[in-house]
């Protein structure tokens, strides 16, 4: 090997002990920056999201070697990217690659049967809707769908465990983490819940974005999309709203005081869009897990061990984990954000952390097995402080209202199509 010969050191893989480190010292986050180009090559077209008027979301911004503003453009949302990392756990979940805690609601047993006698007798749902859970409804622990679904027979947020709800806050996340850690990370507000706008609150810890730079827009024409409600409920389902602020499916849509689902929180939102595409010169993903924001968070237990203190800390890495496991397993390897826009990494997948002012960070490799088992040696870790998690599933069914209003929105879905055929 001659004297000139640069040899390149490999980059350590993130262990338990480098996470706790970072998480109790003073590190302030864990970043992530990737270039990518479109999966055609350099060039391709891409297809950004649109939003309201119908127009992609294009700024300038200062960008690290260029004297000058550089036109980008939004590929992919903060809201979108923590969607996609949810998806990510939910499949792990599935596939029995990671244990985490997920509440479900299950509209399953309430699907069609093939027989359509049987099914009309008994009101059953046009179409399957199966289980969802809180990975993948809008607003994780505090959304409408979980709000207005029951546990043994009673309102959710009446039950034992929803009444928790009610008491939690960054100081006292302990009932949050045990029924939906996810929550904590990726951000919540329960505003639709008992206290109304004063309900818990938790920032979000993690936050990732995917831009395009060097746009250049192309030839423009109509585009049409949605943003769907799971339950696919119409707007032409007549709602009324009690006076306890639940709400009822209306017998007489020329009732007075009638509002549409999106009033009480259900229902899709269309869009139109005129734009065609665009090109770039590369894509740029940046992902951070925030210490600073953890470190807010408190996990009051009976018993703690040694101390109340452990116990933060290990909460904390249990989410820091999470966070690093959801951007790992969906981001890794690429990433397809919709039609004609799939993306492709120049490089390894690393971590950098964010230890001290002025010092360079170190990076840190963590793949998908590496990640999951991170996962798993936290949550232990947790569990040896007194910190646990709900292990049983915890499944609520659909109330009766909140039934007929996925039943009626699918029949009204029917007759739009026949009137449109017709």
């Amino acid at each position: 090997m001659s004297a000139t010969t640069t040899v390149r050191q490999a980059i350590p893989t993130l262990t338990f002990d480098d996470l706790k480190a970072a998480v109790s010292g003073g590190a302030a986050a864990f970043r992530c920056r990737r270039r990518l180009q479109p999966g055609g090559g350099e060039g391709d077209k891409v297809f950004p999201p649109t939003f309201a008027g119908a127009v992609y979301a294009v700024e300038q911004r200062r960008i690290a070697g260029r004297e000058q503003p550089v036109t980008c453009v939004l590929l992919d949302s903060v809201q979108s990217q923590a969607n996609r990392m949810e998806q990510a756990l939910q499949e792990a979940i599935d596939a029995g690659e990671i244990a985490l805690p997920v509440i479900t609601v299950d509209f399953a047993k309430y699907g069609p049967t093939g027989d359509i006698k049987k099914d009309e007798e008994e009101g059953r749902l046009l179409d399957a809707v199966g289980k969802i859970t809180s990975l993948q409804v809008p607003h994780r622990l505090a959304d409408a769908i979980l709000r207005d679904s029951e546990y043994n027979g009673e309102a959710f947020r009446k039950s034992a465990s929803g009444r928790q709800l009610n008491l939690a806050s960054p100081l006292n996340a302990t009932a949050i983490y045990e029924l939906c850690p996810t929550a904590l990370l990726f951000g919540m507000w329960d505003s639709t819940g008992p206290k109304g706008g004063l309900g818990a609150k938790f920032e979000r810890a993690i936050v990732s974005e995917v831009i395009g730079i060097e746009a250049s827009l192309s030839e423009l024409h109509k585009n049409r999309g949605v943003r769907r409600d799971p339950l696919e409920a119409s707007k032409a389902v007549p709602i009324l709203k009690n006076g306890d602020g639940s709400w009822r499916v209306a017998d007489d849509p020329k009732k007075k005081g009638i509002v549409r689902p999106s009033e009480v929180n259900h229902g899709s939102v269309p869009f139109e869009t005129d734009n065609a595409g665009i090109t770039i010169g590369y894509a740029e993903q940046i992902t951070t897990v925030s210490m600073i924001c953890l470190r807010r968070l408190r996990f009051p237990i009976d018993n703690p061990k040694p101390d109340q203190n452990s116990a933060n800390t290990a909460g904390r890495a249990v989410l820091a984990a999470l966070g690093l496991c959801a951007a790992t397993l969906a981001f890794e390897s690429g990433m397809g954000l919709r039609s004609r826009c799939l993306l492709w990494p120049g490089g390894q997948m690393y971590w950098e952390l964010l230890a001290k002012p002025g010092e360079t960070p170190q990076s840190f490799a963590l793949d998908a097995a590496a990640a999951k088992k991170l996962l798993a040696g936290t949550v232990i870790a947790a569990e040896q402080c007194g910190l646990t998690w709900r292990k049983e599933p915890l499944t609520l069914d659909p109330s009766k209202e909140l039934l007929k209003l996925v039943k009626l929105s699918q029949q009204q879905i029917v007759k739009e199509g026949a009137a449109e055929e017709s």
